[in-house]
């Protein structure tokens, strides 16, 4: 018979910190609307540089 153990509680804790740092993340980069649009596009036009 084959037998498996978890530690449910250490995976939620885990899960539960890694949803919290998720959250500060979205937080910051919510009160920075503009930051994440200008690196987006600057990523797109960053290939028509590099060429000469």
């Amino acid at each position: 018979m084959i037998e498996a153990r978890a530690d449910t509680a250490g995976l939620a804790r885990r899960l539960e910190d890694k949803a919290r740092t998720l959250a500060t993340a979205r937080a910051a980069m919510a009160a920075r609307p503009n930051d994440a649009r200008r690196w987006r596009v600057a990523g797109l036009l960053w290939p028509l540089f590099g060429k000469e």
